[in-house]
């Protein structure tokens, strides 16, 4: 962990314009679609996919074979008011978890061929973990519901902490994003409900398994930090939003989006977690939104009123609600799969194949 913090606001660098996807490539995309030998639109989403991965690849042939799998983690004071269903000290045991290969994002990671980096940017480890990546201003967020969660300088940390880890991946075709942090879906249904101005009880589900009378307390939890920082009205402040209620790897995971799109690398997003993310890197930058496709519907309450709210069409619904990655991970092979044969189907022409007739 570095010795001192160091200070980069986020206007340095977080709103730096990202560049607009290929309209030429996305539109030769929507051509090679209607001369391959199929009615057109048979294929549904994955032709959809396909064309868009093209405009955002700039290239006629899209590509999803190099795509890392970043797992930020952190740890979140708010767990001192019970809710949630497992300890704190479950987030480092799961970091080692990953790193040994034992949980689902790791096996996924390994069945697809693609590297699982795993960064620490917040938990309580007092000490590097072998197999992880530390990059964190400190130790959790404080509890939100007596203070904010994280200084100015902190949340600025950690938004550069995704750029860093982003910046590594130079030869992606797109980046996948995971999280982990025991808390992290009371922070990210509190961000969301400020940065939405809705009601908590919209947004906060179970999370680990909460029964109703913890989502109960779980969002009155919720209302009344919202209510102690002034978040509980429209127009609030994506930074200071981030600040008050936000959790170390949730600003790393907003960092992280906002530079890969910076970069022209799609970001394919996994659950409620990280669309929480996207949905405050969009607020903070509205230019990466081109660059986001949503891997799934997860089952936790609250997900479909964010994606509505983003306007996005995810690519499964499988009833997922275990984060790490995992249904970004599952949407990657559907993603392989669209450019599979976008690439390599024939058209009417190669085999020979009469085209639909014309009146």
């Amino acid at each position: 962990m570095p010795g001192a913090v160091t200070r980069e606001m986020p206007s340095t660098w977080i709103e730096t314009p990202c560049p607009a996807p290929s309209a030429h490539h996305g539109a030769a995309a929507r051509a090679r679609q209607a001369m391959l030998t199929k009615p057109a639109g048979s294929l549904g989403m994955l032709e959809e996919l396909a064309i868009r991965l093209a405009a955002l690849q700039a290239t006629e042939r899209p590509r999803a074979a190099n795509a890392p799998i970043i797992l930020f983690a952190g740890d979140h004071g708010v767990t001192a008011q019970g809710i949630s269903a497992y300890p704190s000290a479950v987030t480092v045991e799961m970091l080692k978890n990953f790193a040994n290969g034992g949980a689902a994002v790791a096996v996924l990671a390994r069945a697809l061929d693609v590297p699982l980096k795993v960064i620490d940017a917040g938990t309580l480890a007092p000490e590097p973990l072998p197999g992880v990546v530390t990059d964190k201003p400190c130790r959790g967020t404080r509890d939100f519901t007596v203070e904010p969660a994280l200084t100015e300088d902190e949340l600025a940390f950690a938004l550069a902490a995704g750029k860093r880890a982003v910046e590594a991946e130079v030869a992606a075709d797109l980046v996948l994003f995971g999280e982990m942090g025991i808390g992290n879906t009371t922070a990210a249904a509190a961000i969301a409900a400020a940065l939405l101005a809705k009601s908590p009880d919209e947004i906060a589900g179970a999370g680990t398994g909460l029964d109703a009378a913890g989502v109960t307390h779980k969002v009155e939890v919720i209302a009344s930090s919202l209510a102690r920082h002034g978040l509980d009205g429209p127009g609030a402040d994506p930074r200071r939003v981030l600040a008050c209620v936000g959790g170390l790897e949730i600003a790393a995971l907003t960092g992280a989006i906002i530079a890969a799109a910076q970069a022209g690398r799609p970001v394919l997003v996994d659950g409620f977690i990280v669309t929480v993310a996207a949905l405050a890197a969009t607020r903070l930058n509205p230019s990466c939104a081109p660059w986001l496709i949503y891997s799934h519907r997860s089952a936790e309450r609250g997900h479909a009123t964010l994606l509505a709210a983003l306007g996005a069409r995810p690519v499964l619904d499988l009833d997922l609600r275990l984060g790490e990655g995992s249904g970004a991970a599952t949407a990657l092979a559907v993603l392989r799969l669209a450019c599979a044969l976008h690439n390599g189907m024939a058209t009417f022409d190669e085999a020979a194949v009469s085209g639909r007739s014309t009146p």
